[in-house]
């Protein structure tokens, strides 16, 4: 049967420690929607990641606290139903006090995710690319991950602590935050903003714990590529908002070519083909189950 993955989540979750703990660079692409999670993991990628603005501009919102820990959730399973990968999802701020951080955890887990980050800006948060920021005081921060250690049942369900700080209160309050962070336990760190590959050298000097490297597009820090980062020591290169973005500029071009030229037809290379999109959705796979549902050929060239 083809309607799942065909691993369970305990076995992803330690997939995904066995591969930070492998000194190999993970990379890592935003899914949009369960079918791009699949083509991720199509394309070879090592794990999926959900964006909390990848999210929110899903339902056409502004990535600013505005979405629930269950709306999260319920597309998080979807995810996580649709590719083999391990999933990792940005769980905001906990969505709350601590207690809200503990619920959020236990929710993803259930969700069948492979772990989650929290980050230590307060509620409501805004893009951590943004000017404005205000992070929350130290010991609030450690009282919301002291909550979420305490609340996960699997061991091996990644908790991830980012950091803010740098745009706010400098490197050194970051990597201190950082510090303090793993200390009340973290697994990994995700140091937000930084600015140039200086920044990177010393937060990887400082933790000692799996770090990642967001190369969003358009915000504060430089694209660095996966050879550089590798030799800088980090274990993720998340690539958070490039698909939303590719998909979302495609989308906008399309519709102004077909407003102005009254049909699709100059569209149709840079299409994906009906027969790729059914191989991805594994048509035939479904057909050794039920050979009604796959009881077609395709025509030549679609």
């Amino acid at each position: 049967m083809v309607l799942h993955t065909r691993t369970m989540p305990a076995e992803r979750r330690r997939t995904f420690r066995e591969q930070l703990a492998s000194g190999r660079l993970l990379r890592v692409p935003g899914a949009i929607n369960p079918l791009s999670a699949r083509l991720i993991q199509d394309t070879g990628f090592d794990a999926v990641y959900l964006s909390g603005a990848v999210l929110a501009a899903d339902l056409g919102l502004p990535d600013i606290g505005l979405t629930t820990s269950t709306e999260i959730a319920a597309r998080a399973q979807q995810t996580t139903r649709a590719t083999d990968l391990p999933v990792l999802i940005d769980a905001d701020t906990g969505f709350g006090e601590p207690m809200n951080a503990a619920r959020t955890v236990q929710l993803m887990e259930d969700a069948g995710l492979a772990g989650l980050h929290l980050e230590d800006q307060v509620n409501p948060k805004r893009c951590g690319h943004l000017d404005g920021k205000t992070v929350t005081p130290r010991e609030e921060m450690v009282r919301r991950l002291r909550a979420a250690v305490d609340a996960r049942r699997d061991p091996d369900f990644l908790l991830m602590a980012r950091t803010d700080a740098r745009s706010v209160e400098g490197l050194d309050a970051a990597i201190d935050r950082a510090k303090a962070y793993v200390d009340v336990g973290a697994d990994a760190v995700f140091p937000e903003a930084l600015a140039d590959v200086s920044e990177y050298e010393a937060f990887r000097k400082a933790v000692d714990v799996p770090l990642l490297a967001n190369l969003t597009e358009f915000g504060k820090t430089p694209l660095l590529d996966a050879v550089t980062l590798e030799n800088l020591g980090y274990n993720i290169a998340l690539y958070p908002v490039t698909l939303l973005r590719i998909a979302m500029g495609a989308i906008e071009d399309g519709l102004r070519t077909i407003a102005a030229e009254g049909t699709q037809e100059s569209l149709l290379p840079r299409m994906q083909t009906r027969s790729r999109l059914y191989e991805l959705l594994g048509y035939e796979e479904y057909s050794a189950f039920d050979s009604a549902v796959f009881d077609f050929t395709l025509p030549p060239g679609n």
